[in-house]
Parts: C-alpha cells; structure tokens; sequence
C-alpha cells in the first residue's frame, strides 16, 4: 500500500521499514504513527517475510514526538480521553504507540533496529522494544522529556529499566543527558555499534543470519521470552517451555534441522 511518512521494502525474506520524514528528523505525528502500525501489519502477514529491519531516512533515526504537531492539535477534535486539549493529545498519541510498541514485541519475527542518527524521547523507547539493535557510531541517545517538564512516557517508564537496569534507567531519566553509541552498547542499550556506512550491511546481515534458523522456532523463542519478563514463577514457565517443545517436536522443520545435523549439511526450513 502507498505511504507518505514511511517506506516498506522488500528483499527475498527480509523486510526494511524506514521512518521516512528526514525533514523533521523522523519527528512522530499521528499520521506516522499510523503508518508505522499498518507497515509492521503488512510484512507480519507476509508469508515470505522472516526477519524486519527498522530504521530512519536521512541522519536521525528519529527525534521522538514531533511537538510542533501536538502544538496544532488544540484545534482538531479528538475523543475525550482526558480533561484537556492538550491531555487528549498526549493520551490519543501515547494509545497510538503503545499499539507499535505491542505489535513489535508480540509480531512472531524478530525486528532488528538499525538506528542510524539521534535517538530521542519516544524514539529511543521505540529502538528499545525491537528485539535486536545495531548503532551507528554516530547515535545518539536521549531521554529529555524532564528537561521539558514532563516525563518519560511512550512506555519509557517500563521498558527502560527493563533493558538497562534500574540505576542506569534513573541515571538517564533524571539527568536527560545524550549518550553516545558507544555507552548505549556498553550499557545494554544495543547489541552492537558499527562504523556509520557499514549500518545497513551489518543490520541485513543480521536479519538474514536469523532469517535462515526454523522460523517457528524463532517466533516461539521470542515468544516465550517476553512472556518470561513477567512470569514470576519458574516452574510455571518452565512448563511453558514444554508446552512449545511439544509443538515443535511435531513440525517438519525439527525433522529437518535433525536430519541436517545427521547429514552434515545447512537446514533448508520451511516455517512449517
């Protein structure tokens, strides 16, 4: 389908979605936002699809909520979700992007994030839900909502210290300092930084590595994986675990991930 804020491409069986409004540095409005959900809809119902790339046009991944945009919202009508103009705004955007947040989590491939640029606000929180990360050497990252006077809403709350640690997570939130690259790799932010022009080679070669394991088997790990970030119970988990091990105990793709190993050759899996 056409889009104007984003772009979809598509190469054998890896998906690229690009956050596409370099002019405002990638800066979320609500029409973006709505594109971004109907992308990630797209290549999840895309049979050939095993693997999503996100990343930003131009040098920003992205600047987080475009505030420009939310200062002209006063004059359209939205649903009374809050006592204020300017409350609606901020809780009809935050709705809209717990919906990205949640698909990218629960869509059963992985989404590797190729942050290219500055890495702000909403943006960063977004860069963190995906499941894998590579940096440019030149990211940056920033949590400056309390420079605002407003918190690290969009999830930040959450999912930061989730991902870096309850000291980090304060540290970064209460102080609203850049990081660089290289201290988001050091800090768990990213899985790994490469040098600028190498991104997108490192990003596809990331894709395609995980794209070649047993797609099922893929989606039931990163499944069963957010899940235990809230399981409280081991045991419980652990027959989770079971439960998907039987699954795929009966899926073509075990048989032929066993018969390779037998025969000394690459699986050739078929997602079934």
């Amino acid at each position: 389908m056409p889009y104007k804020m984003v772009s979809v491409e598509k190469a054998k069986d890896i998906a690229t979605i690009t956050l596409n409004r370099p002019e405002k540095r990638n800066a979320f409005n609500m029409e973006m936002m709505g594109e971004i959900d109907m992308a990630f809809d797209e290549v999840a119902k895309d049979k050939e699809i095993r693997a999503i790339i996100l990343t930003g046009a131009g040098s920003a991944f992205s600047a987080g909520l475009d505030f420009n945009w939310a200062a002209t919202m006063g004059e359209q009508e939205l649903p009374p979700m809050a006592s204020t103009v300017r409350g609606r705004v901020v809780t009809h955007n935050e709705k809209s992007f717990l919906t990205v947040l949640l698909k990218i989590q629960s869509i059963p491939k992985p989404v590797i994030a190729a942050i290219n640029g500055i890495t702000l606000g909403g943006a960063f929180i977004l860069a963190i839900a995906c499941d894998l990360k590579i940096a440019s050497e030149k990211a940056q990252f920033g949590m400056l909502q309390v420079k605002r006077g407003l918190i690290p809403d969009g999830g930040g709350t959450y999912l930061l210290p989730r991902a870096v640690g309850l000291t980090k997570a304060l540290e970064l939130a209460l102080l609203g300092d850049l990081i660089d690259a290289r201290e988001a790799e050091r800090v768990g932010v990213v899985n790994k930084v490469v040098p600028h022009e190498n991104l997108m080679a490192a990003a596809l070669e990331m894709a395609t590595k995980v794209a070649q394991n047993a797609p099922l088997a893929v989606a039931m790990t990163k499944s069963a994986i957010y899940r235990g970030l809230h399981e409280h119970d081991l045991a419980a988990h652990m027959d989770y675990e079971v439960y998907i091990m039987n699954i795929l105990f009966s899926t073509e793709d075990f048989q032929e991930g066993m018969n390779s190993l037998w025969e000394k050759r690459e699986p050739r899996f078929k997602g079934k």
